[in-house]
């Protein structure tokens, strides 16, 4: 997966973030990385450490919006919406550079090598973050939480090109990625390993059901 300093050697990468301006950002372990952040138009990084993007909505029912490991981007256009809905939270320590948008198109070496390297990673991760949003939707939009478990575990293997699949965060995570109940998902889980679909060992789900079924001829079983 692309990041944002790909194919660019850390003299150069220096340059790049002396010319930007940055300046690491610390957090503690359930802190807010949002605290600290003032500006709607930058780019985070994360230099590393793990955060989640998440939505609380009125009733108090979070979804995880996405995951944010090691060398991944995110835009703090997140503030334009309500701060009351959305907030980035470091589930570990972590430490973040952000970058000013406007100030990467001011840039006076533009005909340099390792910024026009910089410019095409940006393009890269910004239309996998598009490939990834349109995952999401596919899973959300599924009727059902048998429907939206199956859907997940098929990207997920598709991606991996496996059966098995290693969950990147726990089941509670996993019902709050998903946008469903806890208890209702926990219990459809049981369902599909007792009908022989999956097996579950710790984070590790394995496929047992041929994955290009469709989740609706998986219900009909």
């Amino acid at each position: 997966m692309t990041t944002l300093f790909d194919s660019i050697n850390t003299r150069n990468r220096e340059k790049l973030l002396k010319i930007l301006e940055t300046h690491p950002l610390h957090f503690q372990k359930n802190t807010s990385l949002l605290s600290m952040i003032k500006g709607e138009n930058s780019i985070g990084f994360i230099t590393h450490g793990y955060a989640q993007i998440i939505k609380v909505d009125s009733n108090g029912t979070k979804t995880i919006i996405e995951e944010l490991m090691d060398e991944d981007t995110f835009h703090t256009s997140l503030l334009s919406f309500s701060k009351n809905e959305y907030d980035i939270i470091a589930k570990e320590d972590t430490e973040l550079i952000l970058i000013d948008y406007e100030s990467i198109f001011q840039i006076e070496e533009k005909n340099k090598e390792y910024y026009v390297q910089f410019i095409k990673n940006l393009l890269q991760i910004t239309l996998k973050k598009t490939e990834e949003r349109n995952e999401r939707i596919e899973i959300l939009t599924q009727k059902t939480i048998r429907n939206k478990l199956l859907e997940y575990f098929n990207i997920m293997s598709n991606k991996h090109g496996s059966k098995f699949i290693y969950l990147p965060f726990n089941f509670i995570d996993l019902a709050d990625y998903l946008a469903v109940d806890r208890c209702a998902m926990s219990r459809e889980l049981k369902n599909l390993k007792e009908e022989g679909f999956i097996e579950i060992k710790g984070k590790r789900i394995t496929l047992l059901y041929d994955k290009y079924s469709s989740s609706e001829n998986l219900i009909n079983i």
